[in-house]
This record gives structure tokens, C-alpha cells and sequence, in this order.
């Protein structure tokens, strides 16, 4: 006779069944740090291979604070701030093709971009690159473009989207109309050719920004009041958490050519902090982190269902006030370490890795695709004009080296070029009489002199403070 059916559930095979989580070691964080206690939905922290920045609490002002990733420990107290703004500082977020150049935005209405030394300067950074003016309420998201160099995104509490681009400090594209209420979240897809925001009037749509239209929209993912997010995950499918009618947390799964029907609808639990998820392509599993929650979540979105499979949770005391999420590249690949947090405490930082165990030291393939790597694939112009472009990849099989330095030059339109409007002249006023032409031309050309020279000798100083940090490096 056959044995009896089994009523065993057959476990479903997937590498990452195993992923698991742990703190560093306490010599590790990065202790003594004040974190902001304004109220906003952001994440508060912005990582890359070369620097950890996180928003801090600053009188009368906004600021946030730039450590090397290897600067673990205290912070000194009197460490340098990046001290710009004249109100909070709201997002922060670091170019994804250049390690040195991070974007700010502020209760104040502008975004700020900064070049961030390799040296830890003496003093705070208080000159941006760039300031970007053109939200008419304060701005609480930023975002680069995936693949085009200079372009960034902010939205504001004008409920504008505005579309920059950071080589010229122009406006590209200005999203208006589209959204009754204040913005929620915005992110772009793998390509950067679509936009997905969620929005306070309850509803989520994909924005095609070129064309400056809604391509698609879906009224109340989430039957809740709370606020919803949204991402792109593979294949152009979008990825929500949100709130039930009563209360309870959800995620979902569409796909944009069904709407209406979501591929997958969970519910989780009836904590009330917002679920901020966070993506890897590469591996499909997103990570979702409660603001006030003490533990991180993660799911592996497949073609089968239920589609996302709940893999584990990373469970901890302490309730996180932000969180950092390393790109790919940043990650230390010898250790099959698919991921790494950086989860904010109210004094510390407190870094999370998340590993698959393997026994081999060998380079793990199936774990390490090739991943975008820092060259953009597109200028902002190309961008703007209607190409797209996959991100350029690389791979990580020998660990990623991140570049020196690289300046973010600005070319601003030069205003002295526009002609003044015809009209009869002005009376000679006392600032214009006594200086003729050519006496201006040889000021100005003085002028410029002196700021080549100042220039050089920023850079030779640069240079060489960069050649001590190697040298320093080297000898650790």
C-alpha cells in the first residue's frame, strides 16, 4: 500500500531562506551623535562606500553631519557639520555616480548640493555647490537620477515635483497638477524613466516626467488613512506598505499592466510607524523598517505565489529612528554580506549587517550579480531629450575600490550675457559715473586672476591633504 499523504508542507527552496542579521561589534558604531527630532517620515541617514551622513539637531538652522565610513567610535564633538541651510534639513541623499557630492533639502524651500572633501575639513561646510530655489514650501524629498549625471528630483509641500539638473543649476521639468496633496514618497524605476509617488489624497501613480503625464494610477492601495509608500521592484512591477481599515499594516504587490487587482496583499501587524522599504534588485528581497519599530523585515518577491514570501526578521531592543541602506557596491563580498543598515539610535548609529552563510570563501556569483556601478550612462541632456539607458554594471568579484575625489563643476548660464532691455539710459547715478569701460574690463580680468589662483591653491592644499589621508590609510 502507498504511505499516507504527507501532510507536510514542501519548504520552498531559496538561497536566501537563511539570511540573517547582526549588529557590529559596540567599537564599531558611531557613538555620540545627535540625531534630529523633527517629525518627518524620512529616513534621516544616507550611506555610500566612502561616507555615513545623518541629519542632526541644530539650533537655528538645519545641518547634518559627513563621517568616513572607517571613522568608528565617538564622535568628536567639535567634528565639522555641513551647515548650509537656514531651517531643518528634511532628506539627504548621495549621488549614486559620485561618492563626494551629496543633495540636501530643507524646511527652508531649497535643496543644496555639497562637495564633500576626502579629508575631514577643519571647520564646517557651509558653501554648497549649488543652491536649487524654486519650491515655494519646504522640500522633504530628494532623489537622484539612477542613471543620468546631475539630474535630481525634489518634491515639496507645494506639492511640486521638480526635476534639476545640478551641472547647471537649472530646472528641467516642473511636475505640477498632479497632485492634490502633499507627497508622500517619490522613486524612480530601474532605468529612471518612470516615476512612482504616493500622495496624502490617497492615491499611488507612475509618472512618465518627460512627457508630463500619469501614466498610470491606482485610488487606495491601502484602505487606511495612514501614509502609504511606494517603490519600483523588477520587471516594472510596484511594491506599497500602507494601513488596513483597521489600523493593520499591509504591503502589496501590482503589476501596471493589472491595476486594479493587486498580485498580493498582506497584512502584518498593528504597530503605527510608518514601513519604509528598502530594495535590492539584485537578490529581489526588499527589507521593510518600521520608524519606531525595533526590527527589520524581509520578504523575496518571485514570479510564484504568494509571490512576496516572508523570509525572517531581524529583532533587536532598541526602536530605530532612521535607517541607511549601503548600495551593493559598498558591501564587503568576502563575507557574503548581501546587506547593511545603518539604523539610527537617538545618540549612535548603529550598523546592521545581513549575511547568507556559506561554507566556501570563494566569490559567491549567485550572490553577486553584476550591479550598478558609479559611471552614469546618460548627460542630463540626453536624459531630458528622451533617451534611456540601463545602469552601467560592474562586478564586484574582486570587491569595489571607490574613486578619489571628483569635483562637481557648475556652469550657470551667465547672467552678464543677457542683453539689457532697450529703453531709454538711466541718468547717471554716483555708482556709474567715474568708471569707464576698459577700467572695468582690467578690474574683472584681476579679478578673475585672483580667483584662479585662490582656486589652485584650494586645490593644491586639497591635493596634499588627500596625500596625508593616504599615507595615514596606509598605516593603519
Amino acid at each position: 500500500l502507498p504511505p499516507p499523504a504527507m501532510s507536510r508542507r514542501v519548504v520552498r527552496q531559496s538561497k536566501f531562506r537563511h539570511v540573517f542579521g547582526q549588529p557590529v561589534k559596540a567599537d564599531q558604531m558611531y557613538e555620540d551623535i545627535r540625531v534630529s527630532k523633527v517629525t518627518c517620515d524620512s529616513s534621516f541617514c544616507a550611506v555610500n562606500p566612502k561616507f555615513l551622513a545623518i541629519i542632526v539637531e541644530s539650533g537655528g538652522g538645519g545641518a547634518f553631519i559627513v563621517l568616513p565610513l572607517a571613522k568608528t567610535g565617538r564622535v568628536d564633538k567639535n567634528h565639522p557639520l555641513v551647515t548650509g541651510h537656514t531651517a531643518p534639513v528634511l532628506d539627504i541623499d548621495w549621488c549614486p555616480h559620485n561618492d563626494n557630492v551629496i543633495a540636501s533639502a530643507s524646511e527652508d524651500t531649497t535643496v543644496m548640493v555639497w562637495q564633500i572633501p576626502d579629508y575631514i575639513p577643519v571647520r564646517n561646510i557651509t558653501e554648497p555647490v549649488v543652491t536649487l530655489e524654486g519650491h515655494s514650501k519646504r522640500v522633504s524629498i530628494i532623489s537622484w537620477h539612477p542613471t543620468a549625471r546631475n539630474v535630481l528630483l525634489s518634491a515639496g509641500c507645494d506639492n511640486l515635483v521638480i526635476i534639476w539638473n545640478v551641472g547647471t543649476g537649472e530646472m528641467l521639468l516642473v511636475l505640477e497638477d498632479m497632485h492634490t496633496d502633499l507627497i508622500y514618497n517619490v522613486g524612480w524605476n530601474r532605468n529612471g524613466s518612470l516615476l512612482v509617488t504616493t500622495c496624502k489624497d490617497k492615491k499611488v501613480r507612475i509618472i512618465d516626467p518627460r512627457k508630463q503625464q500619469v501614466v498610470a494610477e491606482k485610488a487606495k492601495p491601502h484602505d487606511g488613512t495612514r501614509p502609504i509608500r511606494a517603490i519600483f521592484v523588477a520587471d516594472g512591477k510596484i511594491f506599497t506598505t500602507g494601513f488596513s481599515k483597521m489600523s493593520e499594516r499591509q504591503l502589496g504587490l501590482w503589476d501596471l499592466k493589472n491595476f486594479e487587482e493587486p498580485i498580493a496583499l498582506q497584512e502584518m501587524d498593528t504597530s503605527n510607524g510608518v514601513l519604509l522599504p528598502f530594495y535590492d534588485p539584485d537578490s529581489s528581497i526588499v527589507y521593510l523598517c518600521g520608524k519606531g519599530d525595533s526590527s527589520i523585515r524581509y520578504f523575496e518577491i518571485t514570479d510564484e505565489a504568494p509571490y512576496v514570501h516572508y523570509l525572517n526578521t531581524y529583532s533587536s531592543k532598541e526602536p530605530q529612528r532612521g535607517m541607511g541602506f549601503m548600495p551593493k557596491r559598498g558591501l564587503d563580498v568576502s563575507k557574503c554580506e548581501i546587506a547593511r543598515f545603518f539604523k539610527l539610535h537617538e545618540r549612535k548609529c548603529e550598523p546592521i549587517v545581513m549575511t547568507v552563510p556559506r561554507k566556501s570563501d570563494l566569490f559567491q556569483d549567485d550572490l553577486y550579480p553584476d550591479t550598478p556601478g558609479p559611471e552614469p550612462a546618460l548627460e542630463a541632456d540626453e536624459w531630458l531629450s528622451g533617451k534611456d539607458a540601463e545602469p552601467i554594471l560592474i562586478s564586484l568579484r574582486d570587491g569595489y575600490i571607490p574613486n578619489k575625489n571628483r569635483e562637481l563643476k557648475v556652469v550657470k548660464k551667465n547672467i552678464l550675457d543677457n542683453k539689457p532691455p532697450p529703453g531709454p539710459r538711466r541718468s547717471h547715478s554716483t555708482c556709474d559715473s567715474d568708471i569707464s569701460q576698459p577700467a572695468l574690463e582690467e578690474v574683472l580680468e584681476e579679478i578673475r586672476a585672483l580667483k584662479e589662483t585662490v582656486q589652485a591653491q584650494e586645490k593644491r592644499i586639497s591635493d596634499l591633504e588627500n596625500k596625508l589621508c593616504q599615507f595615514t590609510n596606509g598605516t593603519d
